[in-house]
Formats: structure tokens, C-alpha cells, sequence
């Protein structure tokens, strides 16, 4: 337990009523989980104002409430710690509440639109390889060196957050590292840790639902490096237009990567094949079971950000060449007749276009291209038309379909994406996505590549407010099967 003086020694506080002697047991900002002896933030959100539930809260037994504004009549026996933004103020207490977990062990954070979860990944497998303890916090899941927790958010609260990293420091982990979204940065989710190194990926079209602007979403990306502390690095892409600005006002120690520029760590792509890539990488060739540029963007990430946080460079060069794969990222299923599956996260324009230029490299005259994808509903839709776009200009055919629709009508979603193609265009719609992946499995031949894009590791549909179990990789594999069982010798192995 803590006391609210002691978790409000460096915090700009506005006011304090009650005693600020009073031991709190723990923090929440859902009145719904509040239990007798916690502290109550009321956040602002989006959709609501955590301040409408301040008398749920109190009537559960809140000792605490932390808020900008009071009600006009405030409960006694309650410690109110009125602040000038409860969000901000909901970090702070988090990691003080903690004891600043961040601390105690190397915390780096990557942020860019593409290849977050993957570096964030392979860096946790690299250093676990090497023998170390570390922690994970991804969009795919959460790590405690080896225990396994569900993700439900990139980036979760700043309560989460600083107990989980709590967990990892108290279990001896000496690294975590954790993608840091756009959403988590601007809404103050990551305040109050202390980052070791920040890794900037890319930058390109994307959550313009939320940010309203690109200029705004690259705002947001740079504040994680604005807020970076000296003696900290900043690892950024020199290839990306925005790698330098990025890293224009940051006090930490500015290093960069590069597949085409003069940097601190450089790669080159020698070979690409169906099975993987030979890599030279600070002059030392690579076998890669990992595919396609951007993954070589990745890797090149993960190996700077090793060395920067002092690991020895041939033993990380070493490990990286054992590295496999991150579910639902370029991962493959096979049939029999050679047919390839390609199931992928690609839910961006330029994810999307970076796995489509992949398999171009990689396809021969004589396969088809079947390209599966489709577009969340209640998320940016200016992206629609522009993912159809790229998916017909590499597509033998495009087979547009539903993604997670959440509260919009698929047609409708479809109707976006397919409003700005010319006539002739090679394309089909099919609403079910269970449907348009046994569609293209039929369109193929053997030997063809079918890319399924989208959703990649998620194992669920969004229909509304419901999730309903959906795994592309299951519904590939169960449409080879059926196939062969037609008489079509497609049987699934991955």
C-alpha cells in the first residue's frame, strides 16, 4: 500500500481535500472494478468523461479520487487530488504507486506504423536466446520472461503498463521491450516510465480516424522521441522521409539504420527465396528465414538496438540467423500441389504494398497472384480506396472482403474501397471472409500464391461489439482440405 502524500511528492498537484495521509490499495479508472481502499482516476475519454462516474466510484469504496474537477458536493472521508489533466496524473501515480518499475530494468519502446510487433518480438527472442530474462508488450501478447498474458491493447493504461513491468522486474527480467502506439503516446499512456532506447520503424497512412491529420500523426510519433532522456538512444530509419525529423529535438544519443544510406548500421540484401533471404549486415553475411525488405528494415532494427544496449555483435549477429517468424506475419501455409498461402497483418497501404512487393520478387510468370483483403469498419476510411488500389495493381485477381466490420455495414466498406477502380479491373466481392478464402483456394492452380491480408495472428471477427472466433490461418487450411477431399490432392501443412 501506498500513501497519497508519498505518490504525490513530484506531481503538480492544484489542490489537495482530506488527508493526504491515506493509504491506498490500488488504482483504477473503471468505477465498474472499483474495490474499498483504491484510487479513482476520472479520465476524459473519447466516448466519456470518468468524472460522470466519480459517486459509483465513491459509493464502492474509494478512498481516493484523483480528477480535475470536483463535484459540487464531495463525499467526506474521501482524499481528493484535484489535477490539471487526470491522464497525465493516472501515469505519474502509476509508476510512483510501482515504485517505477522502468528503473530496474532496460525498457525500449518502437513506434512507426509497420514492423513494431516484429522487432519488439525478435528482440525479445534474441535476448532470451542469449540467455537473459525479459519481458514483452506487443499487440500479439504480453510476456513475463516465459509466462504468457493476453494482449488486449498495443499499448495498455499506465496502470497495467507499470504492474506488468513491476512483474517482469521482480521476476529478474534485465530487458522489456514494448511497442509504443500513436493512440498510447498522445493519451499519455507511457508518461512516467524511463526508456533505456526508443526505435522509430516507419511512418505512412494510417489511424487518420483518430488523429484527423497526417501532420498530426507524425506529431504524436515524435513525442516519444521528444521525450526521450539523455543517455538514452534513439535508433531511427534513415530511409523513411520522416527518420530525421523524428529525432530532430531529442536529448537522447541519435543513432541510425539504413538499407541505402550512409549509417550506423547498414544491410544489403544479396538473395531472396521462398525460404529466405541472405543478408550482409555491418559486413557480415546472414541467412534469414525471415522474407521480404521490410524484414530485413526489421532485423537491421533489432540488431542496432542490440548492440546499442551493449550485447556482443557477433553473438547477436549469431542468434539472429536462428530467429523464425512472428505469427500472423508473412507466415505461410503450404498444399501438397505447391499451392502457397500467405497469411499476413498487412492492414495498411504500405504493409500491404511492402508484402505484395515481397512476393512479386519471389513469384514466377507462370503463377497466379490471388489477393484476399479488406478493410475494418469504425477505423480510417480514407485508406479503403487506396488498399484496393495497390491490391489489383499486383492481384491476378483481388477478392475484396469483410474484415472486422465492428458497427459498419461490409457492403458498405466494400463500397469504399472499390469506388475509385477502372472499369475492367479484375476483381471480385465477397462479403464472407470464410467465403472469399475458399473462393481464391478454388481460383488457384497448383503452384499458385494466394495472400490473405489483414487480420494475420487475430483469431476473431469483430461484428459489432462481438467477437466471433475467425483464424485465416484455419480457414486456409480447412479449404485445402476440402479440396482434396473433392479430389484435388491440396492438402494443408504449414
Amino acid at each position: 500500500m501506498k500513501r497519497i502524500s508519498e505518490m504525490i511528492r513530484h506531481l503538480p498537484v492544484e489542490a489537495v481535500h482530506g488527508d493526504p495521509e491515506t493509504a491506498i490499495a490500488g488504482l483504477t479508472y473503471d468505477s465498474r472494478s472499483v474495490k474499498p481502499g483504491d484510487c479513482f482516476f476520472a479520465v476524459r475519454g473519447t466516448r466519456s468523461d470518468g468524472h460522470d462516474y466519480i459517486p459509483m466510484a465513491v459509493e464502492k469504496g474509494a478512498a481516493a479520487v484523483v480528477c480535475e474537477r470536483m463535484p459540487e458536493a464531495p463525499a467526506e472521508g474521501v482524499t481528493w487530488v484535484v489535477v490539471r489533466d487526470s491522464a497525465g496524473a493516472m501515469a505519474d501515480l502509476a509508476a510512483a504507486f510501482y515504485d517505477f518499475p522502468s528503473r530496474e530494468l532496460k525498457l525500449v519502446g518502437i513506434t512507426g506504423t509497420n514492423g513494431k510487433t516484429t522487432t519488439v518480438t525478435l528482440l525479445y527472442d534474441l535476448v532470451r536466446a542469449l540467455g537473459y530474462r525479459a519481458g514483452l508488450i506487443s499487440t500479439v501478447v504480453y510476456r513475463i520472461d516465459g509466462r504468457e498474458i493476453e494482449a488486449t491493447h498495443t499499448t495498455p493504461d499506465p496502470i497495467r503498463l507499470n504492474a506488468m513491468i513491476r512483474e517482469m522486474a521482480d521476476a529478474g527480467c534485465e530487458f522489456c521491450f514494448m511497442e509504443c502506439s500513436s493512440h498510447a503516446i498522445v493519451q499519455e499512456r507511457i508518461r512516467g516510465l524511463e526508456f533505456a532506447g526508443g526505435i522509430f520503424s516507419n511512418i505512412t497512412h494510417d489511424h487518420l480516424d483518430y488523429h484527423k491529420t497526417f501532420a498530426e500523426y507524425i506529431r504524436a510519433k515524435k513525442l516519444f522521441f521528444d521525450h526521450l532522456p539523455k543517455g538514452a538512444f534513439a535508433l531511427t530509419n534513415l530511409d523513411d522521409r520522416n527518420g530525421r525529423v523524428m529525432v530532430q529535438n531529442t536529448a537522447a544519443t541519435v543513432k541510425s539504420y539504413s538499407l541505402r544510406e550512409m549509417a550506423d548500421f547498414r544491410c544489403k540484401i544479396l538473395e531472396m527465396h521462398v525460404d529466405g533471404m541472405l543478408l550482409r549486415i555491418d559486413g557480415q553475411e546472414l541467412w534469414t528465414g525471415l522474407l521480404g525488405r521490410f524484414n530485413a528494415y526489421n532485423l537491421l532494427a533489432v540488431y542496432g538496438a542490440a548492440c546499442l544496449l551493449g550485447l556482443d555483435r557477433g553473438e547477436v549477429l549469431r542468434v539472429l540467423s536462428t530467429l523464425h517468424p512472428v505469427s500472423g506475419r508473412f507466415e505461410i501455409v503450404r498444399a501438397a500441389n505447391g499451392t502457397v498461402a500467405i497469411v499476413d497483418y498487412a492492414h495498411t497501404p504500405d504493409a500491404l504494398e511492402n508484402v505484395l512487393r515481397t512476393i512479386e520478387e519471389l513469384r514466377q510468370p507462370s503463377q497466379q497472384l490471388l489477393v484476399v483483403c479488406g478493410c475494418g469498419g469504425d477505423r480510417d476510411r480514407t485508406k479503403r480506396p487506396e488498399m484496393a488500389r495497390i491490391a489489383v495493381r499486383y492481384a491476378s485477381t483481388a477478392i475484396f472482403t469483410s474484415d472486422n466490420p465492428r458497427h459498419e455495414s461490409p457492403e458498405a466498406i466494400l463500397d469504399e474501397m472499390t469506388a475509385g477502380l477502372q472499369p475492367g479491373t479484375r476483381y471480385v466481392r465477397i462479403t464472407d471472409r470464410a467465403e472469399a478464402i475458399r473462393t481464391a483456394v478454388l481460383m488457384s492452380r497448383p503452384g499458385d500464391l494466394i495472400l490473405i491480408a489483414g487480420k494475420g495472428h487475430e483469431t476473431y471477427q469483430i461484428i459489432g461489439d462481438v467477437k466471433h472466433h475467425f483464424d485465416d490461418r484455419e480457414e486456409v487450411r480447412r479449404a485445402f482440405e476440402l479440396l482434396s477431399a473433392a479430389g484435388n490432392p491440396a492438402v494443408a501443412k504449414s
